[in-house]
């Protein structure tokens, strides 16, 4: 599959330079879709620019999700006529934005969509994710027919992880774009 065509959703304030997306962005050509605004995200603009990017793709994509682009993700497949272009998605640490912590720093984008996934998908959790409970993120996954793979003890899955390239993360990739 053609890079281009991978597409890497950060979550809330971007994924910055030490982060596994920036990492595949800059050495394998993947392309972010930026958002007009990564501080104060508003679920409508996000989802309506993903739709634009997919609409837009000259072939079948995948969506690679960190977060709150999980979230952006189920939401968008939930309600988009133009699902049938995703080839898969990769769907990293979930943000629990029913939480209410969460909920209060990022309005508006509960409820989660808990529909089933028109199109495979993994998620990745981590035992010890700060923004998503393990049993929560395992629950997610159920309800977006997605498989399930647990990190292990790798905090929110981002720079902060240590996980530099993420080799794991490629080869889990690497099977969302098999034809």
């Amino acid at each position: 599959m053609e890079a281009s065509r991978i597409l890497l959703l950060p979550g809330w304030q971007n994924s910055g330079e030490g982060h596994w997306q920036s990492l595949w962005e800059s050495r394998s050509g993947y392309r972010r879709v930026e958002q007009h605004d990564w501080m104060h995200p508003l679920r409508g603009d996000w989802s309506a620019r993903l739709e634009e990017v997919v609409v837009d793709a000259d072939g079948p994509v995948v969506l690679v999700a960190h977060s709150l682009g999980c979230i952006l993700s189920a939401w968008w497949a939930a309600h988009s006529q133009h699902t049938g272009k995703v080839r898969g998605a990769l769907l990293v640490a979930p943000g629990d934005v029913e939480r209410p912590d969460l909920a209060e720093q990022i309005p508006g984008w509960a409820p989660i969509a808990r529909r089933r996934l028109p199109f495979p998908s993994v998620l990745v959790g981590s035992q010890d994710d700060p923004y998503c409970g393990f049993d929560r993120a395992q629950h997610l996954a159920q309800a977006w027919g997605a498989r399930f793979v647990d990190l292990g003890a790798r905090g929110h899955i981002n720079a902060e992880s240590g996980l530099g390239d993420w080799p794991e993360g490629r080869a889990l990739l690497d099977t969302l774009c098999k034809d």
